[in-house]
This record gives C-alpha cells, sequence and structure tokens, in this order.
C-alpha cells in the first residue's frame, strides 16, 4: 500500500471510513478490509462504532500494522473532557494505544491551545501516537500551528471533485500535514458522473474508482466508506492505472459552488 508522509508519520493512501457503520456488519467489514490489504481504519467518538471497529481490528491478526485513527467530539475538547474521553475512546477499541487522534470539528469556545495541548500530553503519556485536526480551515490551519507543541500530521477535510478545496490543501501542507479525504466519491454522486465513466471507460476502471484515483494521485488520502466486500475490492485498487494530466484537470472542472455536502449549524467558515 502507497503512503504518504507527515513529521516522519506515514498514512496510506486509502483506508477505509466506518461513518454510520454499526455492530456485527461493521466488525465484519473491517476484518474483510484489513484481510485484502487495508491498512488504516478512521471511526470517531461520534460514530458510536469505536467498540465494533475495535473489535475487528483486534480480531484481524494484523493490530500492529494497521494505523487506527479516532476523533475527539467537539463538546469534548476542554483538556479535562478530552483526555477522560480518549480513555473512555481506548475502553470501548479495547486498544492500548490510538494511532491518530484527531479534532473532529473545531469549537470556538475551546482555546485551541488548550486542546492541542491536552492532546500532546496524551501523547507524551503513551495514550496516542500522533495528533492532527478534521474540519480545519485555512485560518484554524494557522491557528493551529501557533497554539500546538506537537506536529500536526493531518488535516481531514471532505474533498471530491465537486467541491474545490486547493486553498485548504495548499494551507495544510504548507504546514506539513497530509490532506485526507472524507466523502472522496461525494457520498456516491461520482458513480454515475458521465466524465468519470468515460475517463474510467478508457482505463477499464469504474467512475469511483476514477474519483479516488484523481485524489490520491495528488498525494490526498481517501477514506471511502462501504458496507460491501466488492467496493472495498474496488476501492483499493487504484494503484495499477493512472490518469492523464488532460484527465486531472478535466476532472477538476467538475467543481460548482454547491458542491459540499457536509455543513453543520457548527461548521466553521469555510474558505
Amino acid at each position: 500500500m502507497q503512503s504518504v508522509e507527515a513529521h516522519g508519520f506515514k498514512i496510506p493512501l486509502v483506508g477505509l471510513g466506518t461513518w454510520a457503520l454499526r455492530g456485527r456488519d461493521c466488525t465484519r467489514v473491517v476484518q474483510q478490509a484489513i484481510s485484502i490489504g487495508y491498512r488504516y481504519i478512521d471511526t470517531a467518538q461520534m460514530y458510536d462504532n469505536e467498540a465494533a471497529v475495535g473489535e475487528g481490528l483486534r480480531t484481524s491478526g494484523h493490530r500492529t500494522e494497521v494505523l487506527l485513527g479516532t476523533k475527539v467530539q467537539p463538546d469534548r475538547l476542554a483538556p479535562h473532557d478530552l483526555e477522560r474521553s480518549v480513555k473512555e475512546s481506548l475502553a470501548r477499541l479495547r486498544l492500548d494505544v490510538i494511532d491518530l487522534l484527531l479534532i473532529h470539528w473545531p469549537n470556538p469556545r475551546v482555546p485551541l491551545s488548550e486542546t492541542l495541548g491536552a492532546m500532546a500530553k496524551l501523547k507524551h503519556e503513551g495514550y496516542v501516537k500522533q495528533i492532527g485536526v478534521s474540519n480545519f480551515t485555512v485560518a484554524l490551519v494557522e491557528q493551529a500551528l501557533k497554539a500546538t507543541t506537537e506536529p500536526l500530521v493531518c488535516n481531514q477535510v471532505e474533498c471530491h471533485p465537486y467541491l474545490n478545496q486547493d486553498k485548504v490543501i495548499a494551507a495544510s501542507r504548507k504546514a506539513g500535514m497530509a490532506v485526507v479525504a472524507y466523502s472522496p466519491i461525494a457520498r456516491g454522486s461520482a458513480k454515475g458522473d458521465e466524465l468519470l465513466e468515460r475517463i474510467g471507460k478508457a482505463h477499464g476502471k469504474t467512475a469511483a474508482q476514477v474519483c479516488l484515483r484523481w485524489l490520491t494521485q495528488q498525494g490526498i488520502v481517501v477514506i471511502p466508506r462501504t458496507s460491501k466486500v466488492e467496493r472495498l475490492e474496488e476501492n483499493i485498487a487504484l494503484f495499477d492505472f493512472e490518469l492523464t494530466d488532460a484527465e486531472m484537470k478535466e476532472i477538476a472542472t467538475l467543481a460548482r459552488n454547491d458542491g459540499r455536502i457536509v455543513d453543520w449549524t457548527w461548521s466553521p467558515k469555510w474558505d
């Protein structure tokens, strides 16, 4: 599996997103993903599936090879709340350490220096290997850099061809952070896209694979979610073809003003 590196930490280019997966189905998908070569599993406190994800990882027989990431929900970013919640996450996962801990969403009511300070403390104490952020804008990335005492290895953001994220990608990379794309096939919208299908036919690939390849070819990590084994295999089969420069540019023209899918009342002011 190819990977990207940030501050010496390697993140596989393709991981499994587990949002909305629950219970035995979630455990089964995690086990199957790892068995066919996935080495990055992404979960979050908000997903309410850490126990199922942890079971799938522990029973896979590959714990030491797999990067496990989870995310702290926005109402738990005050230092005491964050430390307690991370220890609760470890208990649910039944793991000794979280490989990658992210702030899931920014919370303007809690100073970033306090949150990142608590995350750094957990890292020094061995509960967490690396830390990062999610849903951070250009301004928030800049604030985080000033507020942290530890390297931030990634910014996980919504990223797909229908949403122009050039500004936040550039800011994250300038900060030495990898970019991790959630909703990388736009919650399935890519599958019926005429342009992506046409390019896919030229390579013997599906529209979704073209969409994912467009991101990974830019060095962006993708964490597509699926509950189907055939999709697990399809989503990881991205490294036996290459899009041309012309195809990459053509796909970039799909971006539109209303392309964002994930937007909540607590979302920051997007770039």
